[in-house]
């Protein structure tokens, strides 16, 4: 739902480029293959101080189970180690240097899981914004995002939908 504020009463904080992107894939970002080790780490620090369930670390007794090998946990990540990160704009780096419709906060999400991960799959995101909305909060004239982030494997199954919602003020 896209709503716009009269004339009279604010200013929108919907940007061109919003309009121009919206249900637009953004570009795929691909993270390098999936290791035994990164998903037994994964597990170890997650699961701490229990031990982790045996599918996800142990290959012998995985190889009994219906996955029939070692799979990932869903929350897995990964891109959870990235070597290279954009910097962070100038308006988001404190709470007071943002301006109207700078500030904002995670608004939720929620993630539907599809093939599970397993060692040497490779993984391919991409997001786009589907939607949003506008209206006055105690915070303000509110601006409220819609969108999706699909992960895949390298046989183009989904692994992950996530559908999330973005709050700026």
């Amino acid at each position: 739902m896209t709503t716009q504020p009269q004339a009279d009463t604010q200013p929108t904080l919907v940007t061109q480029e919003m309009i121009d992107k919206k249900g637009v894939w953004e570009q795929e970002s691909t993270a390098p293959p999936i290791a035994e080790s990164d998903i037994r780490k994964w597990c170890i620090a997650t699961y701490w101080p229990e031990k982790p369930p045996r599918h996800y670390w142990d290959a012998e007794y995985a190889k009994t189970t219906a996955w029939g090998g070692i799979v990932a946990p869903p929350d897995f990540n990964p891109f959870a180690w990235p070597i290279d990160r954009p910097p962070v704009p100038a308006s988001r780096q404190s709470a007071t240097a943002a301006g109207a419709g700078q500030r904002g906060m995670n608004g939720g999400q929620v993630d539907t899981f599809g093939v599970p991960m397993r060692p040497g799959d490779v993984i391919t995101t991409r997001s786009r914004t589907t939607g949003w909305e506008e209206r006055q909060t105690r915070l303000g004239w509110t601006l409220f995002t819609y969108g999706e982030t699909e992960w895949r494997n390298q046989n183009n199954e989904v692994v992950k939908t996530r559908v999330r919602t973005g709050i700026r003020f």
